[in-house]
């Protein structure tokens, strides 16, 4: 009886020991974790973003994140300008080449088998779907592309008041090329939508060929008179 009385008294220290130590963790972790991390809320939930270390002022923090805000806006301003510049050629490149090939098509129609002709006709109604089709990409991209211009304007403003000089002169920088190339390839789509204007190639009606069928047969002059 002495013996079980020792037992459940070692037993009892235990678990004494273990409680404490227990509240001691409960009394530490939530120190530890205001020191360390910072809950956000997101949405209706929580975010935890670490601090590596204590010595990092709030300053160095946002000084930090302007930085990063200007690297996405300068990827999206990026990629943007690439999209309009590219409709912008596409537009043009095409535009240039129905002119050319209406001209040619008019010019020469006297001279064309059916079935050259067709064929002809065919390429230039390809070209004109193409250019409605690049028509709307310039316009859907250039309001995507003047988005990017007002988030890079306002990234430069705000890493210019964090303290991130160069990172704001970067995305000016970027600013000015972007602009300088899309100024370039908008006025080359300008002076070829005029030419387009000018022409008939993108609505003229399909003429009717003067040239006599491969498969009608000349008639004699002879059956033609009258008796």
């Amino acid at each position: 009886m002495a013996l079980f009385g020792r037992k459940l008294l070692a037993v009892g220290r235990c678990a004494v020991v273990l409680l404490s130590a227990a509240n001691r963790a409960r009394q530490i972790l939530p120190s530890v974790v205001r020191r360390n991390w910072i809950s956000v809320g997101i949405s209706g939930g929580l975010c935890a973003v670490p601090f590596v270390q204590d010595s990092v002022t709030h300053e160095t923090l946002i000084r930090r994140a302007s930085s990063l805000v200007t690297n996405s806006a300068n990827s999206f301003l990026s990629q943007t300008t690439l999209a309009l510049v590219d409709s912008l050629t596409q537009y043009t490149k095409t535009v240039h080449t129905l002119i050319s090939l209406h001209k040619s098509y008019v010019k020469n129609i006297n001279k064309l088998t059916p079935a050259d002709e067709n064929a002809v006709w065919q390429v230039i109604v390809k070209k004109r779907e193409e250019i409605i089709k690049y028509r709307g990409d310039c316009k859907e991209f250039e309001k995507r592309w003047i988005n990017a211009i007002n988030l890079s304007q306002l990234a430069a403003e705000a890493a210019f008041d964090a303290g991130a000089d160069q990172a704001s002169a970067t995305v000016h920088t970027n600013l000015q090329i972007a602009q300088t190339h899309v100024e370039h390839a908008r006025q080359r789509f300008l002076e070829a939508d005029q030419k387009l204007k000018d022409s008939d190639a993108e609505y003229s009606q399909r003429p009717q060929s003067t040239a006599p069928a491969e498969n009608e047969e000349e008639i004699p002059e002879a059956y033609l008179r009258e008796d």
